[in-house]
């Protein structure tokens, strides 16, 4: 738990970083391939795969392929239909489809109630959080953020599912994750970008190199290791800890608007389900 705290903390951060010095300037399309090539560079020196199988091999590009490049295009898309309130609203029901996609497509024992209860409770402390009135249009952009929300609780239960050995081992493999997630984004980038936005100057660039060999690189192959030592419950709660994280860190570097009220309740509402999963004697990773 400790090792997804502190992601979420950097995740929370980079976010910002990126509303506040790209999303205005920079394709979005070129900065998420940008970041998954870079994210690959930081791995492929690490890269050893004799110990795992080509099927492995394979299953993981495609976890990666799904849980990032095809999360991102769809996720990208949808800021064409929703405003930015709208998106992080609708990311909120991630923690129930890691619940449901452990459940019935992996075909594993039910799972204990109170973890059905944990992730419900996620999903409503977020949704005091974030929020706000909808949009007269907003099924085409509700749709595609449910495919994003999907493609990234899908890549989240494979990987903990997938037998790849210790941390040790994991980090020997991890950069086939991002092969992956770079083919996928290269063809969104292809199909979709913009190129007269291109990234341009000095601070472009810094954010960018942070996005990838930081929060892409070693946060998602930290976070991919730690899910793999809590249970999925946990798992599910903590994908909404990045909501009020997100928050506090715009108000603290930003000085953006924060309705206390909403983000104390909800963010006590998080910690509240985060607990109930930790506490459950039958609990295993």
């Amino acid at each position: 738990m400790p090792v997804l705290i502190l992601i979420t903390i950097v995740w929370a951060f980079s976010f910002s970083l990126i509303g506040e010095f790209l999303s205005r300037d920079v394709d979005a399309y070129i900065a998420v391939f940008i970041r998954m090539i870079l994210a690959l560079c930081l791995l492929l020196p690490f890269l050893k795969v004799k110990h795992v199988s080509a099927p492995i091999r394979v299953r993981l590009m495609l976890i990666g392929g799904i849980q990032i490049g095809l999360m991102y295009l769809l996720l990208y898309h949808a800021f064409l239909y929703l405003s930015v309130a709208e998106v992080l609203l609708f990311t909120i029901f991630t923690p129930l489809y890691i619940t449901l996609i452990d459940e019935w497509l992996l075909n594993r024992k039910p799972l204990p109630r109170i973890w059905w209860l944990a992730a419900a409770l996620s999903v409503l402390g977020a949704g005091l959080i974030r929020y706000q009135g909808l949009s007269s249009e907003f099924i085409t952009g509700f749709l595609l953020i449910q495919g994003a929300n999907i493609c990234f609780a899908t890549g989240q239960v494979a990987y903990k599912r997938l037998p790849l050995g210790k941390a040790k081992q994991q980090i020997g493999v991890y950069a086939l994750f991002f092969l992956g997630a770079t083919l996928v984004s290269g063809i969104g980038m292809l199909l979709f970008a913009d190129y007269s936005r291109l990234p341009s100057t000095w601070i472009h660039w810094s954010v960018l190199l942070w996005l990838g060999f930081g929060a892409s690189g070693v946060g998602y192959l930290a976070w991919s290791i730690a899910s793999k030592k809590v249970n999925i419950g946990q798992l599910a709660t903590m994908n909404n800890a990045l909501i009020p994280a997100g928050l506090l860190v715009n108000f603290i570097l930003w000085g953006q608007n924060v309705q206390w009220g909403s983000l104390i309740l909800g963010g006590a509402i998080i910690l509240f389900a985060v607990w109930l999963t930790s506490r459950n004697s039958l609990s295993k990773p």
